[in-house]
């Protein structure tokens, strides 16, 4: 089983660059919380460890489930994968699970106690799982999964943001804690659905936006959650440096561009490679001001 287990995680969820990306997630969202709401000084404990662990563990789960539901997708659209190939069984994934998520639920409960907003997180998972129970309309309409389960980022992003402000005694309820949970949401979607927006011959059996309502209509979309997201990334990014702003809207204006390239001749790139390099810029920005920011570099 752990040889399976390897080769599972080794294709389908790579446990390094993972739990990289899980704490930079984490610690992005927790030390924006502190910084934009007045909290220069702070102190690390075994309650960060779990917390962004958690983060790991809940979307090693979402992994683990999405390949249980689409299993009988998988087996014609990508057999290559681990679990239709059977290089790996339904039973490996169920024990691989129930192991971790009992470490989650038990290092929660007994370490970080931010209890209310773990059971929800844990509660948007499972109901997610069960496509909330609804899997015969929610599986045959695009549009509805996506309204569904991309807000689970929002649920991750409210949970760091009542951990950091239970251990800070910060307000839950703020504006810059508003624009901090939206902020980390909307690069998140604009990825969701550009990667399902392809021109018309590198269309399959694959369903994308694309086929169903044409290029240019998902790219405006795109464009519009972009728009938003240059609001409150440069509002957030204007309390930590105000010249910071600049990096931001040069993102945004090199991914707008992008999208009227791509409506104009989808054949010559693919839209969600351009969202990567958007996204990689805005996001990794961000963190190097946080990281300035806590280092003291450029404060007066």
């Amino acid at each position: 089983m752990a040889g399976r287990l390897r080769v599972y995680l080794a294709e389908m969820y790579p446990v390094v660059s993972r739990l990289f990306v899980a704490y930079v997630l984490f610690f992005e969202i927790y030390f924006l919380v502190l910084l934009t709401n007045g909290h220069e000084g702070f102190a690390l404990t075994a309650a960060e460890a779990v917390a962004g662990f958690t983060i790991f563990a809940f979307l090693l789960s979402l992994r683990v489930a999405d390949d249980f539901k689409d299993y009988e997708t998988d087996l014609t659209l990508f057999p290559e994968r681990a679990l239709p190939s059977g290089r790996v069984t339904k039973r490996d994934l169920a024990v691989m699970l129930v192991v971790v998520d009992t470490v989650t639920v038990v290092l929660n409960v007994l370490v970080v106690r931010n209890h209310v907003f773990f059971a929800l997180l844990v509660a948007y998972g499972l109901a997610m799982s069960f496509w909330f129970f609804a899997k015969y309309r929610i599986q045959r309409s695009l549009p509805l999964a996506l309204v569904t389960h991309n807000p689970v980022q929002l649920v991750m992003n409210v949970y760091v943001i009542s951990f950091a402000c239970q251990r800070y005694g910060i307000a839950l309820v703020g504006w810059n804690n508003v624009l901090i949970l939206f902020t980390l949401y909307f690069p998140g979607l604009i990825w969701e659905i550009a990667r399902k927006v392809r021109a018309p011959q590198d269309e399959t059996d694959y369903v994308t936006y694309s086929q169903l309502f044409g290029v240019r209509a998902p790219v405006l979309v795109i464009a519009a959650v972009m728009a938003a997201d240059a609001v409150t990334s440069s509002l957030l990014a204007y309390q930590l440096y105000p010249w910071a702003v600049v990096t931001v809207l040069g993102a945004y204006a090199f991914l707008l561009v992008s999208c009227w390239q791509f409506v104009r001749d989808p054949r010559r790139f693919a839209l969600v490679d351009r969202v990567v390099v958007y996204e990689f810029v805005a996001e990794g920005s961000m963190v190097v001001f946080i990281a300035a920011r806590l280092l003291g570099i450029g404060v007066s």
